[in-house]
Order: structure tokens, then C-alpha cells, then sequence
């Protein structure tokens, strides 16, 4: 069976975790963790980033620190993982779903304005498939409105809006060092104000709203089994949201020397992931621009073959919109029905590969329907009858890429 994703392995992750249980600190927030933040501030323009045990955890962090309280509305795409929700839920928001657009599983940011009411208190974007939301359209509204943005980048590392080349890894993670060794709080020198609606191009994705969360779950393009990171790009939420990252208490600052005790200052939860989990992504930060370069490979060799059958009008491929990058986080058909996309799944089972569905719309899910206001988004629930996902990983052989490909040019040649 060609499985649907497998994590990869760099060959370092063993030896870094050995090195972390060997220092003796295995809590958190000690010589690894702060490598793979200041490595991401760095290379991506971050203003701070705190590693998370999970997306789920850094988005719970983000709807901490947008203060909403019961009662609150969020706008988010119904198209997304439950997470991007249930964070907000969690502080009581009433979530507004928004449709996708009908060529991209991305929110429809023209559809956005009609939802603000005077409730409205965020905006969270989800950047599909690793590609950008219309970031210029949602930014002006945040701005016109006062309103926050989260971005949901769980599948954007390493995914720019409209880009500038960003420096090269190795390089990049010797500067991390470097910064680690003369700053005395580990963090970078302010950049210019990222959560302006002007300037918003050329930025990396999760860089330009004022909070962002990323994934690093065994799915996604760099993993630590299970894993995230909140990014920070309004200075207003970075005091705070170190104090949330550990349980509420300012424990972060007393071990830098900056309070002479440590307490019970805020609500927060024990965010920070052990520094065993840090190791493991430090090894595959180390890889980044290897594994995107594969990845970026098997994604084209995808889209060049099936191109084709596509421009006969049997499935849809990927759209890339102008003003994004396509980080290979995922191949992805839109099939025209539910029936062809079943039929399809069910042959390439047959054949020993595994292709999987995704969301289901979250406005439609057993658990928000009644919540739901009762509109329509046709999009999300098109996306959610109609697309299916390749297998897209590292390791995946070129034996077993052409073997998909054959398979599926098989169903529609015939």
C-alpha cells in the first residue's frame, strides 16, 4: 500500500533529543526551543515566536490574547479544521462562518465585509494548502473595522504573499545561533509594523496578521510528531502571551533575570512543548529547504501529468493565485461530484494507494449546525463533497508517484 503520508526522518533527531535528556533540561523553553524560534523570527520576520505542543494550543494562545469574551463574533471559513474554531469557542465567541472561493478552498475575503456587525471582534484566515489568503483585502478590513487577524497557517511554513527570496536555511539557522549567543532575551529588534494594511507583500505567511499559528504535526512539511508555534507580530501581545505560554505566571522573565521571583500573574496553561520536541524539529529545520525542494518536485511532476485530463474537464488541479506561493504542503483533485470523487478514492484503493478526503464544512457539523444563522456557503460543502487528497510526501519513490498518476489517468482514459 502506498500510504498517504509518512513522516520523514533527517537522521539527526535521535541525536539532538539524546543531547537534550543530556543537558539535563527536558522541561521546555531552554537551549533548543529558543533555536527553533529565533531560526523562524529570523528567517521569516516574525516579531516573536513561542513553540506550542500543537496548532490547536497556538491558536487557543491567539484567542487568549484577542481578550474575546462571550458574546464576541469571529469570522472564520467554514472549509478548515475543527481546531481554528474550537479555540475561539473555548472563550465563548459566536463563530461566523464565511464560504470559500469557488475556484480555491480559501476564504472568499469579498464576502467578508457583509459579516462584520458591531460584535465582530477577529477575522482568522486559513491558508489552504500551505497557499495565501487575499491578505491585502482581509488587512484593509481589519484596519477599517479595528479588528484583529489570526492567521490559521498551519500548513504555511515556508509560504510567502507575493514573495521576496527568502535567505537560505543553513544560513539562516547560523544566524539563529548568533542571536542566541549575544541577545539577553532571546529575542529579535523590531521590525517594521506588519499588521498595517500597506507594505503586506513580499512577507512570509503568519507574518502578517497581528498573531499567527503554525503546525507541526507528522502531516506537514517539517513535523515534531506533534507540535506548533504561536508567531507574534503586534508588540502589544508579546509581553502577555509569554505569561500565558507558562501557566499564567511570569516564569519566563525570572529565569532571565529580569524579576528576582516568579508568580501567579494571568490565566494561561502549560503551552510550551518539552524540549525533546523542540530537538526533533531542530533536525528537520536543519533539512527545510531539502525536504521543500523535494516536496516541490513531487507537486510538479502531480501537476504536469494530470494536467492533461484536467484540461478535458475531468477534475479540477490546485489554483495558485497570483499573489501566493505554493509551499507543496499538498496535492489535491477537485472532482466534478461526490460519486466521481468516490469512485475515484475507491480505485486507487484497489490499487494499493491510499487518497483521503478532507473537511467537512463546520457550519453543517453535528455539534454548530443549530448555532449556524442558516446561510448557504455552497463552496465550503462543494469542497468538502468534491476534492480528494494525494499522497504527498518526502519519501515518496518515483516508482510509486508514476504508479498514482497511471492509476489515475486509467479511471478517465477508458
Amino acid at each position: 500500500m502506498i500510504p498517504f503520508n509518512k513522516p520523514y526522518l533527517t537522521g539527526k533527531e535521535a541525536h539532538y533529543m539524546y543531547e537534550a535528556v543530556f543537558t539535563g533540561k527536558l522541561s521546555g523553553n531552554g537551549m533548543f526551543t529558543q533555536r527553533c524560534q529565533a531560526y523562524f523570527e529570523n528567517r521569516y520576520g516574525f516579531k516573536k515566536c513561542l513553540l506550542t505542543t500543537s496548532c490547536t494550543d497556538a491558536l487557543e494562545m491567539a484567542a487568549i490574547l484577542c481578550n474575546i469574551q462571550p458574546g464576541d463574533e469571529v469570522i472564520i471559513p467554514s472549509y478548515t479544521f475543527v481546531s481554528t474554531a474550537l479555540a475561539f469557542v473555548r472563550q465563548g465567541a459566536k463563530i461566523v462562518f464565511a464560504d470559500s472561493q469557488a475556484e480555491h478552498p480559501n476564504i472568499d475575503a469579498d464576502k467578508i465585509e457583509a459579516l462584520i456587525t458591531p460584535r465582530t471582534k477577529a477575522i482568522v484566515p486559513v491558508h489552504y494548502a500551505g497557499m495565501a489568503c487575499d491578505m491585502d483585502k482581509i488587512m484593509a478590513l481589519a484596519d477599517k473595522y479595528n479588528l484583529l487577524v489570526v492567521e490559521d497557517a498551519a500548513q504555511a511554513v515556508d509560504s510567502f504573499y507575493d514573495p521576496l527570496p527568502p535567505k537560505g536555511g543553513l544560513e539562516s539557522a547560523r544566524e539563529s545561533l548568533e542571536i542566541i549567543a549575544t541577545s539577553e532575551n532571546n529575542t529579535k529588534p523590531s521590525i517594521s509594523n506588519s499588521c498595517s494594511p500597506l507594505g503586506v507583500r513580499g512577507r512570509s505567511l503568519g507574518s502578517i496578521g497581528h498573531l499567527a499559528a503554525f503546525s507541526f504535526h507528522e502531516t506537514k512539511n517539517i513535523i515534531s510528531g506533534e507540535g506548533g508555534m504561536l508567531a507574534i507580530n503586534d508588540e502589544r501581545f508579546i509581553h502577555r502571551a509569554e505569561i500565558i505560554w507558562e501557566k499564567g505566571t511570569n516564569r519566563a522573565e525570572f529565569f532571565r533575570g529580569e524579576v528576582n521571583k516568579y508568580g501567579w500573574v494571568d490565566i494561561g496553561s502549560s503551552f510550551l512543548p518539552s524540549e525533546v520536541i523542540a530537538a526533533f524539529l531542530w533536525a528537520q529545520i536543519e533539512h527545510l529547504d531539502e525536504i521543500q525542494n523535494k516536496r516541490k518536485e513531487h507537486w510538479n511532476r502531480y501537476y504536469e501529468a494530470l494536467k492533461p485530463l484536467a484540461d478535458k474537464g475531468y477534475f479540477k488541479l490546485p489554483l495558485i493565485p497570483e499573489y501566493a506561493t505554493n509551499n507543496a504542503h499538498m496535492f489535491y483533485l477537485v472532482l466534478p461530484s461526490l460519486e466521481e470523487r468516490t469512485r475515484l478514492i475507491n480505485t486507487l484503493k484497489q490499487n494499493d494507494i491510499l487518497a483521503v478526503f478532507h473537511y467537512l464544512s463546520l457550519h453543517s457539523s453535528p455539534y454548530y449546525t443549530k448555532k449556524h444563522d442558516g446561510r448557504v456557503l455552497a463552496n465550503c460543502d462543494m469542497f468538502a463533497d468534491c476534492l480528494v487528497r494525494l499522497p504527498l510526501f518526502y519519501e515518496l519513490r518515483n516508482e510509486d508517484l508514476e504508479k498514482i498518476i497511471e492509476t489515475i489517468k486509467s479511471v478517465y482514459n477508458k
